[in-house]
């Protein structure tokens, strides 16, 4: 098949479908009507002999090939964009909206309260952060990059690590007080509460365990309270409600300030990483690029 530059504009509207979620947003953001985006969709999906979203009344998504050809051509599109703006000699290649998918733990302790440096260094660049329990398809649902914590499912997306934060096992004054302090994991299974927190992928709560020295030991945590966010896992700890494992990325401030207690600090030898996500090609967007270096300072 010849290349046809009429391509590049199907691709352009396919971009914003997937970016804005729905025809009529997209059309939105291009200055078309909805049916305009409808029939440049449907003459690239038969120019490329491909259907490229699945369409009920309610959504779209992207179909399994629709979503291979978009993680081909979405990195070109985005060289494009940067390649045209330092033609024009923009004074800033960072720019357009980059959206961002990040747990609840990242978003709310970290990234929003350090954000505003960023935007104030770009500030032709508007930054849409969605909270997700799980990642999901990045690139199928229109998110430029991703950070979560945890260790990475194989997939086509390039992971970087950027750092292991310490696991603490963490209580307040008020529960040391009706409870006690224990001296020795061992001592954590005669009546102590623990704050569950729910792991999405499984349904049940993550496992606790303490290691030293190489060595580890696993504790079968309990307790009557399971909390499906970091929010109200913390709001659990602080209520005296039972003990929480915590990062140490957002405890510390509360350590700090002595609205909490470190249990069994020498068992704290466990680390969880945090990785940030984009898709797997040499062509990172300006605004990609910035974004990245921006968390890796903020973790550093």
């Amino acid at each position: 098949m010849a290349f046809d530059s009429r391509l590049l504009n199907g691709i352009g509207v396919v971009s914003a479908v997937v970016e804005a979620g729905s025809f009529a947003r997209a059309g939105e953001a291009l200055g078309l009507t909805q049916p305009a985006v409808s029939r440049a969709v449907a003459r690239l999906e038969q120019r490329i002999g491909i259907r490229i979203f699945n369409r009920t009344a309610r959504s779209i998504s992207l179909t399994d090939e629709g979503r291979r050809y978009y993680e081909a051509v979405a990195p070109l599109i985005a060289g494009i964009e940067d390649a045209t703006l330092s033609a024009g000699r923009a004074k800033a290649l960072v720019r357009g909206r980059l959206r961002v998918n990040v747990d609840g733990a990242f978003g709310h302790f970290v990234l929003t309260r350090r954000l505003g440096a960023f935007l104030d260094q770009y500030p032709d660049l508007a930054v849409d952060v969605a909270v997700r329990d799980a990642m999901g398809d990045l690139v199928g649902d229109g998110f430029d990059v991703a950070v979560r914590f945890g260790y990475p499912e194989p997939s086509n997306l390039r992971a970087e690590l950027l750092l292991e934060t310490r696991v603490l096992t963490c209580a307040s004054a008020s529960y040391i007080a009706r409870y006690g302090a224990p001296s020795h994991p061992r001592d954590l299974v005669n009546g102590h509460q623990c704050v569950l927190l729910r792991d999405p992928s499984t349904g049940r709560p993550y496992e606790w365990e303490f290691s030293r020295g190489g060595e580890t030991i696993p504790f079968q945590a309990s307790g009557r309270l399971m909390v499906h966010d970091t929010g109200s896992l913390i709001g659990g700890c602080l209520g005296g409600i039972g003990m929480a494992q915590l990062l140490q990325l957002y405890a510390e401030n509360l350590l700090e300030e002595g609205k909490l207690v470190q249990m069994l600090p020498e068992w704290s030898d466990e680390t969880f990483p945090l990785y940030a996500y984009h898709r797997a090609s040499n062509l990172v967007s300006a605004k990609v690029s910035a974004f990245l270096s921006f968390v890796r300072q903020i973790t550093r």
